[in-house]
Formats: C-alpha cells, sequence, structure tokens
C-alpha cells in the first residue's frame, strides 16, 4: 500500500521536473517547482508512516514554510519584472542580461 505512495511521488517528480526543463514562462518555473517540493513531501510522510516515526512529517511541515516563502518572493518578484518589461517570458531575462 505505502509503495503506492512512493510510486506518486516519483510520478510527481518527473512531472515537476519536466515542467522546469520545457517551460519557458516564470510562473510555469514556479509551479513546476512547487510540484517537485510537494513530491518530496509526499515520499517524507510516506516513509515517516511506514517506519512508524514522525521525524518525515515534521520535516516536510518545514518544506511546506519554506515552499510558502519561496512562492512569496518568487511571486512578487514575477510582478516587479511584469511591470518592467511587460513580459514573464524567459527570453526576456535573457535579453536583459
Amino acid at each position: 500500500m505505502i509503495e503506492k505512495y512512493f510510486f506518486i511521488a516519483i510520478l510527481m517528480f518527473v512531472v515537476g521536473l519536466i515542467g522546469i526543463l520545457k517551460r519557458q514562462n516564470l510562473i510555469m518555473l514556479f509551479i513546476s517547482s512547487e510540484i517537485l517540493l510537494n513530491a518530496a513531501n509526499l515520499a517524507l510522510v510516506a516513509a515517516s508512516k511506514m517506519h512508524q516515526d514522525l521525524n518525515g512529517q515534521v520535516f516536510a511541515l518545514f518544506i511546506i514554510g519554506v515552499a510558502a516563502c519561496e512562492v512569496a518572493v518568487g511571486v512578487a518578484l514575477c510582478v516587479l519584472w511584469y511591470r518592467k518589461n511587460g513580459t514573464l517570458e524567459l527570453k526576456s531575462l535573457k535579453e536583459e542580461a
């Protein structure tokens, strides 16, 4: 039963990794990174349940807090970048440098 959760975590991680590698929009990059973090959380919670230990669940809570901070800062930077350039495409980042 627990193996199903690990399989779903692996699938989520692959989807997030493909999203990071293929997307050209900054917002989609942030969403893909959130999928990666949620995959890690799912694996931690499943391992915690498998070993009957709460350490994985506590660590997953800390990851959720870090992910919330990442989203807040990332969206704020995206808003500033959109106000400056009018686009969130990665090509505009390369042109600026």
